[in-house]
């Protein structure tokens, strides 16, 4: 389980630290930073996939031209931090992941040099793998490195950590250290962006495509795939009847003249409704469903406004079902969101693993702090509700305080109480 993300000088972090746990909520007004920790996940991600560093940053093109990983979000030179350098002064930044890995703790360091002014632009400066703190893997290694790297490209545009093979299967043990890389590197590579889109979702399917794209492509063959082991099947009606009025017998997955596969909700009643005529949030939900239920269900899903199209009286529902899988301990979730009714309904361990990520008006930084060390925030959720704290600007209130604002004087004459810090 990846347990915490550290940044310095990426786009808008100075030195802020993610804390993650199985489900992980982060909160925060509109360009407060939070697509950033996304791009943070995307960059981490790319490199769990073996891509050279401008690869990531710039975008991959696959056979034919078509398009297979899109770049980060933002000019070269906004990747970094504006007017911040490593010690040597070369401007760049710098990525810590911790991980769990049964008793073990995993670290993995990248240091990231940024020339955009030169041939030099995005390279590698450093990478450093610890386990327990004892370093396991270090780059740059002078004795061991070669010239050029597996596809003759410089060293330096590609982090070495993925240069590895999958570990020896049983009775062969593979060496502790290629063992916790390989780890290390599936964790990376099994990183999911889900950004739901109905449109995409109510596309036939080819059949046996059981892999959710990251817009909900492929839902029909995905959701026939789960249907075809009773218990899954059971258990995604049980979910999908609490979220709808609609009397649910089943789903029906015909195919087309051209052998493609179509999805279709079946009532009791006999009416059938397509995926062509149902809501966006119904296939929203489908999909969510679909990508924690499906049998390779795996890594981190990571969401962007998960609530979207989920009616309020409805979120109970999917925040227990996300809260139901990720405590089998497979499945990790992130999700952004500005909806208090989902924090409303959030249970304790969910809560604690909530984060804020503040930029005030005047600064350039942003910071991510846990909600639960703010103030007697524990108390207040239990007396107000976290919800109210959330519409009343509250957080944003307490962030300006606790990280010291120059122009938080204002707030010095009110009363605790005006800004909910003491219960009525």
């Amino acid at each position: 389980m990846i347990t915490s993300l550290r940044l310095i000088n990426f786009k808008n972090f100075a030195d802020e630290t993610l804390k993650l746990g199985p489900f992980t909520v982060i909160v925060g007004a509109n360009a407060s930073g939070k697509s950033n920790i996304r791009d943070a996940f995307r960059f981490l991600h790319g490199i769990g996939r073996g891509y050279s560093l401008p690869e990531i940053m710039g975008g991959k093109l696959g056979a034919g031209g078509q398009v297979e990983w899109e770049p980060i979000r933002g000019a070269p030179n906004e990747i970094v931090r504006i007017g911040q350098t490593f010690p040597d002064g070369t401007p760049g930044f710098y990525a810590n992941l911790g991980l769990k890995l049964g008793g073990d703790t995993l670290r993995y360091s990248i240091m990231v040099g940024v020339n955009t002014s030169t041939q030099g632009g995005f390279h590698l400066l450093s990478e450093v793998m610890t386990v327990n703190d004892t370093p396991t893997y270090e780059y740059p290694d002078t004795e061991s490195e070669t010239s050029l790297d597996r596809e003759g490209q410089p060293q330096f545009t590609r982090p070495r950590i993925t240069d590895i093979r999958p570990p020896p299967q049983p009775p062969l043990i593979a060496p502790p250290p290629v063992s916790f890389r390989f780890h290390l590197c599936s964790a990376m590579q099994g990183i999911h962006f889900l950004e739901l889109s109905p449109e995409r979702m109510r596309d036939p399917s080819i059949p046996g495509a059981t892999t959710l794209g990251d817009h909900g492509q492929n839902l029909p063959t995905v959701l026939e795939s789960i249907c075809a082991d009773a218990d899954r099947k059971q258990t995604l009606l049980s979910w999908f009847e609490e979220l709808t009025p609609m009397d649910v017998q089943g789903f029906e997955f015909p195919r087309d003249p051209s052998g493609r596969v179509h999805l279709y909700i079946t009532e009791r009643n006999g009416r059938k409704v397509s995926a062509y005529s149902a809501s966006d949030g119904t296939l929203r939900f489908l999909g969510i469903l679909a990508a924690l239920l499906n049998e390779g269900a795996g890594g981190i899903y990571f969401f962007e406004e998960i609530d979207n199209g989920i009616h309020p009286s409805r979120l109970w529902l999917l925040l227990d079902l996300i809260e139901r899988q990720t405590a089998k301990g497979n499945i990790q979730v992130i999700t952004t969101t500005h909806n208090p009714a989902l924090l409303a309904w959030m249970n304790d361990e969910t809560f604690e693993h909530t984060s804020v990520v503040y930029r005030d008006q005047y600064w350039s930084d942003s910071v991510i702090r846990p909600i639960a060390d703010l103030y007697n925030l524990r108390e207040l959720r239990e007396s107000k509700g976290i919800e109210w704290l959330l519409t009343s600007g509250w957080l944003e209130s307490a962030m300006k305080l606790s990280e010291g604002d120059p122009d938080s004087d204002h707030l010095e004459g009110d009363d605790e109480d005006d800004w909910g810090m003491e219960e009525e």
